[in-house]
């Protein structure tokens, strides 16, 4: 019994995701930390529960659209970016709309370290939840060396901005 509950949990969409728009500064650097430590979870399920039921994506060249499209887009994108630690910068917010900068570390089964650089576009309705992002993204490789993001973002660097280089 305790496992179906736990199931229901899961699956369960809050009626509101908070912060909620008209954004502001202190909101929109909330709903992008928030988005941060979802993604940081590598939980497919977590992160769709943030996004409408109908929600449209554009991740570099893939399309995406509904929640259950983005659990298989993310499944299949962490069982290939293995090792994913992200960090994401608010760029900029207006009413129901913020613009991230992000950067993402993560190695391949070859072992070779990556870093990804990229800027989102998002869309809320309101209530919070995430109706549209769209997601443009380089990868550069990098030596184990280089790398500068270790897991998830320590609270106390918390709306610290991102180096470009």
């Amino acid at each position: 019994m305790g496992n179906a509950r736990s199931q229901r949990q899961e699956t369960a969409v809050p009626e509101d995701r908070p912060p909620c728009p008209p954004f502001t500064q202190e909101t929109a650097l909330r709903k992008v930390q928030a988005a941060e430590d979802a993604w940081n979870s590598r939980d497919p399920r977590r992160v769709a529960l943030a996004y409408t039921v109908d929600s449209m994506w554009r991740n570099r060249d893939t399309f995406v659209s509904g929640r259950e499209e983005i659990v298989a887009f993310l499944t299949r994108k962490w069982e290939r970016e293995l090792d994913y630690a992200l960090r994401k910068s608010l760029w900029a917010f207006h009413e129901d709309r913020i613009a991230v900068r992000f950067q993402y570390e993560w190695h391949d089964r070859d072992g070779q370290w990556w870093r990804s650089y990229g800027n989102e576009l998002w869309e809320f309705d309101e209530r919070g939840l995430m109706r549209r992002r769209e997601a443009s993204i380089d990868d550069i490789a990098i030596t184990e060396a280089d790398r500068r993001i270790h897991g998830p973002r320590p609270r106390d660097e918390y709306g610290t901005g991102i180096p470009l280089r």
